[in-house]
């Protein structure tokens, strides 16, 4: 329905009044915080300072030379250090940039030689001394981002998610890319390469489960469409801080209001891209997707950082130094690559709605990825925010009965506080998070479908090493819709980022681009790479640098002769907290910049939307749909009579666990020993991934849509007498052995009843209960490992 000018003059009037009231908020928010970084400036740093006694003038003179010493030797070490950086980076360079893996590797596949020849190779890991590893395990697959970087970033740590995976037992792979594109080369051509990469993967483990895929960032969207793609040939896959659904964030007062997300609108959308690209001379220089990881904290990349590494310049050098290696790897795309990202998810927000469309009329849906999706985001996040990794959800189910009818299996968990490189890099991540991640891919194809949020609890050993405890809560869509601050009203105007950006590449396309491109060739697009702040920055300060010749023989004597000051010296506490001032200043000014930012980007096209293009937009989240009209609804409930001993136990374990209350946590250890009775069952024995999945799927359905029904055909299911002994003796077992509540126990009960058994005394089933909790239980940071299925 249209709307007459008056209202859509009204709805600019309350955007606008919107828009500023919440700038003054968040500058008088931004002004707070940084009175209280003055204040506690104050009091730790400036307070004792002002207190320090100086006995003598010979103490306090000891003390400014000692400093002074330390310093100047420091400021010799930090330089350096700078100095070695930019050697590593020439060095890199000169090298090709080849992966910056710390395991050894050998190519599998290289994309290059494909028919439709792609940058990517597929690599697997060597084992390192003293790890084994068993080639029926499944294997791990992982997709490093390809976001201005160079390949590595999952496993060039032995903490990290590859030495996790590989300390596990499960082969491992790694999809890197190289330097320069191919000519021609999409991301169609990208997304069909990773498709034959996973063939090869699963030829040479025939025997084992499908392959894990792990994605990182940009790698978790190009693994989710693998999966919808070719949703037959990928196990469980794993999204590691994705943006899948880019429009989402926070828009008003709290922290973290996501400033990329208005990047390209304030850039005018999608033709930037194209003028790089032509500056490029047809490609797309990485760099400057790095540059704009730099600008989101400018304390950090120009002070922070450094500042770290003069104060601690004896013990941080090599963490500063691996770490920039990495970091200062920038990488080439083609036009239409960098262009389909840009048009496809920064701003047209397009594979979370379905809109992506593959080759011919495909349409990348990801309601066809069958395989349980385990998504990882954090609330430190800025880069992707929890709403990107999540939102996708909602955009693409109705309701969480949606949810289950499509089969789907959906693991979040949420991080407290660390970065978005965190994710990836953190050791202290590996060792936690991605370790128990493998843990619950073990068990994760055995859930039925649903939402669940993954919860870890640390604990001291008696050792003193930390032990972890994974638990499950299913969750509901309409909780994660509840939770998403003013109703996602704020992604609307991005509809009309999309309009201007659209605009804006024709207008740029007709009456730019031509000029653009006579003017540029192979050697002004290489002095323009060259030149650029982040290369330059490390090549002119290297050896390359005839001014740093004196440098390694003075780092050296200073090595030798090093004369660190007192930690208590009041100089050094001054300089700290100078080093605080300096930050806090540059924190300061970031928040007023992205206040302004966010402000001048919901001022510009919220009027616009509201003026021009409001009845044009639809909704993006996904409508409740009935989900009873399914046609895998309609068809498990017109079979639910259909089956026999394995149907009827699967359904009888459903319906106890659909009679727990809501939220209730399961433990994986539970889990895991519920799989194993089950594993162990003559009856269950020789069952795949993909068969578990389908029964899983079938009687969850039953269960959920039609509970009392699906009691009163469970005697159809099992017509012998000795069929529903064996059942209900193994449902009463795995009852026990999952430490069954009063109402899961009732409905065991009430199963018996059904089925024409022997009553069993809710007494006797707590008693069974506690004589199995009385057997000690395996170590909770190692369940108990069941043979693999066998699915393929």
């Amino acid at each position: 329905m249209k709307t007459d000018p008056s209202q859509r003059l009204a709805s600019a009037y309350d955007i606008s009044t919107k828009v500023a009231t919440l700038l003054q908020r968040r500058l008088k928010t931004a002004a707070d915080r940084y009175a209280e970084r003055l204040s506690e400036l104050r009091s730790k740093n400036l307070a004792p300072l002002a207190e320090t006694q100086v006995s003598s003038p010979w103490d306090a003179w000891q003390q400014w030379s000692s400093y002074v010493v330390d310093g100047f030797q420091r400021s010799i070490l930090f330089w350096d250090t700078l100095r070695t950086r930019g050697n590593n980076y020439i060095e890199h360079e000169r090298a090709g940039k080849p992966p910056l893996l710390v395991f050894q590797h050998e190519t599998i596949v290289d994309g290059r030689e494909l028919a439709r020849p792609v940058n990517y190779a597929l690599l697997r890991i060597l084992p390192p001394q003293g790890v084994e590893i068993d080639d029926k395990k499944r294997p791990y697959v992982i997709i490093d981002p390809r976001a201005g970087h160079g390949p590595g970033i999952g496993g060039f740590k032995q903490d990290s998610e590859v030495g996790v995976a590989l300390r596990a037992g499960h082969p491992v792979y790694v999809v890197i890319f190289f330097p320069e594109p191919e000519p021609n080369q999409t991301m169609l051509d990208v997304c069909e390469a990773e498709a034959q990469f996973m063939h090869a993967v699963r030829e040479r483990h025939p025997e084992s489960p499908k392959p894990v895929v792990m994605g990182n960032c940009q790698g978790g969207w190009a693994a989710m469409m693998l999966a919808a793609s070719h949703p037959d040939d990928t196990g469980p896959i794993v999204v590691n801080g994705a943006p899948l659904s880019y429009w989402a964030g926070n828009f008003g007062e709290g922290e973290g209001e996501n400033p990329m997300r208005y990047a390209g609108g304030l850039l005018g959308g999608s033709w930037l891209a194209a003028l790089a690209s032509d500056l490029g001379n047809g490609k797309f220089d990485g760099a400057h997707l790095v540059q704009n990881f730099e600008n989101l904290n400018p304390a950090n990349t120009f002070w922070d950082k450094y500042y770290n590494l003069y104060s601690k310049i004896d013990t941080e050098s090599p963490r500063f130094l691996e770490f920039e290696r990495w970091w200062g790897g920038y990488y080439l795309m083609n036009e239409a690559e960098i262009r389909w990202i840009v048009n496809n998810l920064f701003v047209g927000n397009k594979l979370a709605a379905g809109d992506v469309r593959g080759a011919g009329d495909q349409h990348f849906d990801l309601k066809r990825v069958r395989s349980p999706i385990i998504v990882f985001a954090s609330m430190g996040d800025n880069i992707t925010p929890p709403q990107q990794a999540f939102n996708w959800i909602c955009d693409v189910y109705g309701s969480t009965e949606e949810v289950k009818a499509n089969g789907q299996v959906i693991v979040g968990l949420v991080h407290g506080d660390v970065g978005h490189l965190g994710i990836f890099v953190s050791g202290k991540v590996a060792k936690k998070e991605h370790t128990q991640i493998v843990e619950v891919l073990r068990y994760v194809e055995t859930l039925p479908p649903g939402l669940y949020a993954m919860k870890i609890d640390e604990k001291r050993g008696a050792d003193g090493k930390p032990e972890y405890t994974v638990s499950l809560t299913e969750r509901r869509l309409e909780d994660i819709r509840q939770a998403q601050r003013f109703e996602r009203k704020d992604e609307k105007v991005f509809d009309a980022v999309a309009a201007v950006s659209e605009f804006n590449e024709r207008a740029y396309e007709l009456f730019a681009r031509p000029l653009v491109q006579a003017m540029s060739d192979e050697t002004s697009a290489r002095w323009l790479r060259d030149f650029h702040p982040l290369r330059a920055s490390r090549w002119s300060w290297s050896d390359f640098n005839p001014m740093t010749w004196w440098l390694p023989g003075a780092a050296e004597a200073v090595r030798s002769a090093r004369q660190q000051t007192d930690a208590a010296n009041p100089w050094q506490a001054a300089e700290k907290a100078g080093s605080e001032l300096l930050s806090a200043s540059l924190d300061y000014y970031r928040e007023v910049r992205d206040a302004f930012s966010e402000a001048s980007f919901f001022q510009t096209y919220g009027n616009l939307f509201a003026l021009g293009t409001a009845e044009q937009q639809a909704q993006r989240q996904a409508a409740p749909v009935d989900a009873r009209e399914l046609p895998a609804v309609k068809q498990a409930l017109a079979e639910m009579d259909h089956g026999g001993y394995r149907e009827a136990v699967v359904r009888m374990l459903l319906l106890g666990r659909s009679a727990r209350a809501a939220g209730q946590r399961v433990e994986l250890d539970d889990i895991a020993e519920v799989r194993r009775i089950l594993r162990e069952a003559p009856d269950f024995q020789g069952l795949n991934a993909d068969d578990v999945r389908r029964l899983l799927h079938e009687q969850s359905l039953i269960v959920e849509f039609a509970r009392e029904r699906a009691l009163e055909t469970l005697p159809a299911l099992l017509p012998s007498a000795d069929e529903r002994q064996r059942a209900l003796a193994l449902v009463d077992k795995v009852s026990a052995a999952g430490h069954a509540g009063d109402r899961e126990r009732e409905m065991v009960v009430e199963l018996h009843k059904r089925l024409g058994a022997r009553i069993k005394p809710l007494a006797a089933a707590r008693e069974a209960e506690a004589a199995v909790a009385s057997v000690p239980p395996p170590p909770r940071t190692k369940p108990t490992r069941a043979s693999n299925g066998r699915g393929r």
